[in-house]
């Protein structure tokens, strides 16, 4: 791999630093050509701290190191990509990154769908003349309660079999929406998410 660590003055290169799972960005971290080579040696990710004016493992206090999983070099060859498992929060101040999010999968779009599920869950959760919105179809799944929506999913579930046995693509692509959409539905009635079937899944490879 070959580092400009000439480029600056102060041989430094940014380093930034992203899980491997979800890849959320953790932290930006300095390295030069030392840390660099420790970083791959230890297999844990070492920087140059400017403040401390050394050689620092993140981790070689608190415990939460960043294991290393691979490094990638920009195109300009001075700065670099680090997909990490991180073993603990990554930020001093306690948080999972330094910009003090939470590092959770994030599914796009069905992610903020899930957001969205969640928010209809606590307005049924709300008297009916408290409501600001009193005509939604979630509301109304998660008021008739958990054997309502598990019947949906499996309705939409025996219709989403049926169009795959046809060529009738667009209807097979709508029924399997309504599948997975009444899915999601279906977990956070039982009090789950997305992230507890990944976690599931991830356990069985």
């Amino acid at each position: 791999m070959n580092i400009d660590f000439n480029k600056n003055n102060d041989g430094l290169v940014p380093a930034i630093i992203q899980d491997n799972t979800t890849k959320n960005v953790l932290m930006l971290g300095y390295m030069n050509e030392e840390a660099f080579l420790k970083t791959n040696e230890s297999k844990k990710v070492t920087f140059f701290s400017r403040t401390k004016n050394r050689l620092w493992t993140k981790g070689e206090e608190s415990g939460n190191y960043l294991e290393l999983v691979s490094i990638k070099n920009d195109c300009d060859n001075d700065t670099l990509l680090i997909s990490v498992n991180p073993k603990g929060p990554t930020c001093h101040k306690g948080t999972d990154t330094c910009w003090g999010e939470e590092n959770n999968p994030d599914f796009g779009f069905i992610s903020r769908l899930e957001g969205i599920i969640s928010e209809r869950k606590k307005l049924s959760e709300q008297k009916p003349e408290l409501r600001a919105d009193k005509s939604s179809y979630v509301v109304s799944l998660f008021d008739a309660g958990i054997n309502k929506i598990a019947q949906k999913v499996g309705e939409e579930a025996i219709e989403t079999v049926i169009e795959a046995k046809d060529e009738n693509d667009d209807l097979f692509l709508n029924e399997s929406a309504d599948l997975l959409f009444h899915y999601l539905i279906l977990l956070q009635a039982k009090g789950f998410t997305l992230k507890d079937i990944v976690k599931v899944l991830e356990g069985r490879h």
